[in-house]
C-alpha cells in the first residue's frame, strides 16, 4: 500500500463490484510517520467523498476536525495512522488509528502557546459527538458530524 494514498469508495463503485449490498461512501487513508503533507491531502479527500455523498454542508467543519486529529496522530504518536471516514444516513464519521496506547488529554492553553494545542478542543466543542477508543495496539480518536449537518 503507497503511503498517503487514498480512496473514496461510493455505493455506486461497489455495487458495479456485484457487492449486491448496500454499503455506505467510505474513505481510507495510510498516514506515513510525520508525513504532515498528508494533512491537505486528507482534507482533500474527505471533501470529495462528502461531494460524492451529496452532503458537503459542513465540509469545511468536516475538513478542520480531520486535520486536527491526523496532525494530532502525526506529530503525537511518530508513528504510521489510518484515516477512515464513512457516511451514512446517520451522518459523517472520522476515525484516525494510530498505534500508541497513549490517550491524548484536553489541554489547557495561554496566550503563549500561539496556535498549538487547541486541536481536541476545538473537536470538543464542533462535533456532535466525539472520543477515544483503544483496540490492541494504539487507539482511534474519532468524531461524529449528524447527516442533519454534515
Amino acid at each position: 500500500m503507497a503511503i498517503g494514498a487514498f480512496s473514496a469508495e461510493t455505493t455506486e463503485a461497489r455495487a458495479d463490484e456485484g457487492a449486491g449490498e448496500e454499503h455506505p461512501p467510505q474513505l481510507r487513508q495510510r498516514l506515513g510517520q510525520a508525513d504532515l503533507k498528508a494533512v491537505p491531502e486528507a482534507r482533500r479527500a474527505l471533501r470529495e467523498l462528502l461531494t460524492q455523498w451529496g452532503r458537503p454542508g459542513r465540509s469545511e467543519i468536516a475538513e478542520l476536525l480531520t486535520s486536527e486529529l491526523v496532525t494530532n496522530a502525526l506529530i503525537h504518536t511518530h508513528t504510521d495512522a489510518v484515516l477512515t471516514a464513512t457516511v451514512s444516513p446517520r451522518g459523517l464519521r472520522v476515525e484516525v488509528r494510530d498505534f500508541v496506547a497513549r490517550r491524548p488529554r484536553l489541554r489547557v492553553t495561554n496566550t503563549d502557546d500561539g496556535t498549538h494545542g487547541r486541536g481536541l478542543l476545538l473537536v470538543q466543542s464542533l462535533a456532535d459527538a466525539w472520543g477515544v477508543r483503544t483496540h490492541g495496539v494504539g487507539k482511534v480518536v474519532w468524531f461524529e458530524l449528524d447527516a442533519g449537518a454534515a
